[in-house]
């Protein structure tokens, strides 16, 4: 009878690619069409060995980029399924801004199962999405960074904690602001509301876009300050 109500739905609610729409046929796991699907410009070898930044040009092979030799990062790895352009921006605007839960969810299962170049996910006990502000938790009605790590936790069975990290700050939106403004805007937004859940944890801090890494960053600093073992940052999508 299942099958028989799915085969029913198929018909009469086809599957369609996120982003252009295009009917789509059976069993077509992430919900875009191949054309779309060839426009992620998926992030692998050579990056960053820490932070994912992808080089480009002469610089071949997996090593540090120069803000991480020059700066201070809280967090041992970095990494992002794609860069944030053509259609995967297109999903991740429809999704974040156009309130599209379900393509938040086909996004989640995309990052669940994409081979980060150089990572293990099973090397870590605990994944804690990036905290939004109450005030615009209730604005968007939903955090996508919760709805992203979820997918993560499911897949990899870890265990899912979306409490214990806490935006404390309401702040202006990143969006608006220069890399100097996004730091000075975040930090000492955040705070742990009980050390002893990420004591010596191996945390998985997941976020839908890395654009200078000024949010991650902070994040990261307040659980290493807090005791966790080590934190890695995966996000959906690496503004370059």
């Amino acid at each position: 009878m299942k099958s028989i109500l799915t085969g029913l739905a198929n018909v009469i609610f086809p599957s369609r690619c996120v982003t252009c729409g295009v009917v789509l046929g059976h069993n077509n796991t992430f919900h875009f069409c191949p054309v779309c699907f060839s426009k992620i410009n998926f992030i692998q070898s050579d990056l960053c060995s820490r932070c994912g930044t992808p080089f480009t040009g002469a610089n071949r092979g997996d090593h540090l980029c120069g803000d991480c030799i020059t700066s201070e990062t809280y967090f041992s790895v970095a990494r992002a399924v794609g860069r944030y352009e053509t259609v995967l921006l297109d999903a991740i605007h429809r999704f974040k801004y156009r309130r599209d839960i379900h393509v938040g969810e086909i996004l989640g299962r995309l990052m669940a199962a994409f081979a980060y170049p150089a990572f293990n996910i099973k090397e870590y006990s605990l994944i804690i999405p990036a905290p939004l502000h109450p005030k615009r938790l209730r604005e968007r009605g939903f955090n996508q960074s919760v709805i992203l790590a979820r997918a993560v936790s499911k897949r990899f069975s870890i265990t899912l904690d979306f409490t214990t990290l806490r935006r404390r700050i309401h702040t202006k939106p990143q969006i608006s602001l220069g890399k100097k403004e996004r730091e000075a805007n975040v930090q000492g937004a955040f705070e742990v509301v009980s050390g002893e859940k990420i004591r010596k944890k191996s945390i998985i801090l997941v976020d839908d876009v890395y654009t200078t890494g000024s949010t991650v960053k902070e994040c990261a600093r307040v659980l290493m300050e807090n005791k966790a073992a080590k934190v890695a940052v995966l996000t959906l999508a690496r503004a370059v």
